[in-house]
């Protein structure tokens, strides 16, 4: 019986680790992320609590009669048999299944296992001890013993945050190594130009277009994908850069107050585009003020360094800014930074806007009153933008104007970020990599610039906005609402507000939908009869640990 318990005990507490583990991961091992996860996942903690509870309770019967029996009596039989199903039942539901974003056993992720089996080697051997200790404790030593045992796996997910907090010594230690190395190769790279690229939107487009332009006269590096936090950066220095690179393009992210600053005290830049400010992450942030505050950052470090370098005649560090950015605009703390945007007062000025199904053309003027037209495969007033910040700073980097108008041409789209894929009669935008007031709008913008078409959207809505949430999530319903001819929501609970703005606004209940997971929305976002050309809008994919 014993040997059955512990082998199912051991693959439940394996599986389950290993499941709480990823949740941690997916919320870059930040407790804030990790708890209000669980705090989404209470229901899964009864199979926890159950045998938690049979555990303690054959350990009791089993105290309670162990003078007296050289077998344990029926009732903690029955009690560990009620153990064993409630542990089968947890390995179950812990059996790994597809995730959004696999889980990746990196070596952080594997010295957290060490901790966990190190605290379980010390729970064994308490309860060892326990039993070792005496026959005449009056308070029942083989229930205390059963209890450390229940322990471990009734508070599984609390191990994983306490394994976390355990390492953290350590995983600071081997981060600064990392950063020290990684200051050390920029220190070495002698004339290379460091160009950060951060906003709450629009920052990983313009740093792929920014590549592409620049890459018509220097040998760029930029951050891969999403690399935008210290250590992502830190990795694309120690295994991308090489001494060739004369430009390293850095996008910076943030989720809390003074996140840009720990960056740049990293690499340093030498140039800034601040791309845009706006409500995201309100919810470890707090305030707008603490996003401003945070966002200018970059431009603060730029500043800092022109002063810094200025006094020795190093040369002039360049600031760029989005003039069409109200937040940007009100709080704007430097004269000096070059400006981009349709607004008439940038320095290059955007005009001419057309969208074709070809996709865009525009005029971009710039401070010297050159005005230029380029063509893009791309759709929407935000890619514009977006481009129109990029030609900015290479043309301040002196990339040729004949030179940009063909590498405008080649741009690419950035994997979903409003990406446009068509199968057949149907046409996605991928806008599915994450999503913010603003950027909600603005892909609601872009699909009602199909027309004649069929147009859905389907979203689990937005997170990670605080006390706003709900808020912004029926402004979201409403606008979605006067534009969409279906509206298809990815789970219950955390779409009832999109679902509410919608109806408000008039949208019809019949052509309103929810599903549980996105495989459904999915399957029925291609079945909807259209009669004509569909136009689906993927707004938002929320990774497994909101779900």
């Amino acid at each position: 019986m014993l040997i059955i318990f512990f082998t199912v005990y051991l693959c439940a507490a394996v599986l389950g680790l290993r499941y709480y583990t990823h949740m941690l991961q997916l919320s870059s091992y930040q407790f804030q992320g990790y708890f209000r996860f669980l705090k989404t996942t209470v229901t899964k903690y009864g199979l926890h609590a159950g045998a938690a509870a049979a555990i303690f309770g054959a350990g009791f019967f089993e105290y309670a009669q162990a003078v007296e029996e050289t077998d344990m009596n029926k009732p903690a039989i029955g009690l560990f048999v009620l153990a064993i199903v409630f542990l089968v039942l947890m390995a179950v539901m812990y059996i790994p299944r597809k995730a959004k974003k696999k889980f990746v056993v990196t070596k952080r992720v594997q010295r957290l296992f060490v901790t966990y089996t190190v605290l379980f080697v010390i729970t064994v051997l308490v309860a060892v001890l326990c039993v070792a200790l005496g026959a005449d404790w009056s308070a029942g030593k083989h229930a205390i013993a059963a209890a450390f045992i229940a322990a471990y796996i009734g508070f599984l997910p609390l191990i994983v945050a306490l394994s976390n907090l355990i390492n953290k010594p350590v995983e600071n230690r081997i981060n600064q190594w990392f950063i020290d190395d990684a200051k050390r190769i920029l220190k070495e790279h002698q004339g290379l130009r460091i160009i950060g690229v951060t906003g709450s939107y629009g920052k990983t487009s313009v740093k792929y277009y920014l590549t592409t332009l620049l890459s018509e006269k220097y040998r760029v590096l930029m951050t891969p994908e999403s690399y935008n936090t210290p250590m992502g950066i830190v990795r694309t220095i120690r295994e991308k850069m090489v001494p060739t690179h004369e430009i390293f393009v850095c996008e910076m992210g943030a989720r809390h107050l003074h996140d840009i600053k720990e960056i740049t005290d990293i690499v340093h830049p030498d140039d800034g585009i601040l791309t845009s400010i706006g409500y995201q992450h309100l919810e470890t942030f707090h305030s707008l003020e603490n996003i401003v505050s945070t966002k200018y950052e970059l431009l603060d470090a730029v500043d800092e360094k022109e002063k810094e370098e200025g006094n020795a005649g190093k040369g002039k560090h360049l600031k760029f800014a989005n003039g069409d950015n109200e937040i940007i605009r009100a709080n704007m703390k430097y004269k000096d930074a070059i400006t981009y945007g349709v607004s008439d007062d940038c320095d290059y000025r955007v005009s001419d806007i057309s969208v074709t199904g070809a996709g865009t053309t525009f005029n971009v003027t710039t401070p010297d009153g050159e005005t230029a037209e380029f063509n893009t495969k791309l759709v929407g007033r935000h890619n514009v933008e977006n481009i129109a910040g990029a030609i900015a700073v290479a043309a301040s980097f002196g990339v040729p104007m004949n030179k940009l108008k063909m590498a405008v041409r080649r741009i690419q789209p950035v994997p979903h970020r409003l990406e446009l894929v068509r199968h057949g009669a149907v046409a996605i935008l991928d806008d599915a990599y994450n999503s913010n007031p603003n950027g909600a709008k603005v892909a609601l913008e872009t699909l009602a610039l199909f027309d004649n078409s069929v147009k859905i959207l389907v979203t689990p809505g937005m997170v990670e906005l605080g006390e706003k949430e709900d808020e912004y999530n029926e402004e979201f319903g409403r606008q979605a609402a006067n534009v969409c001819d279906y509206i298809i929501l990815v789970g219950e609970k955390q779409t009832q507000a999109i679902k509410k703005g919608a109806l408000e606004a008039g949208f019809a209940k019949d052509k309103l939908f929810v599903k549980n997971g996105l495989t459904e929305a999915t399957q029925l976002m291609y079945e909807l009869e259209a009669g004509r050309e569909k136009v689906i809008l993927l707004e938002n994919d929320l990774p497994d640990n909101y779900t």
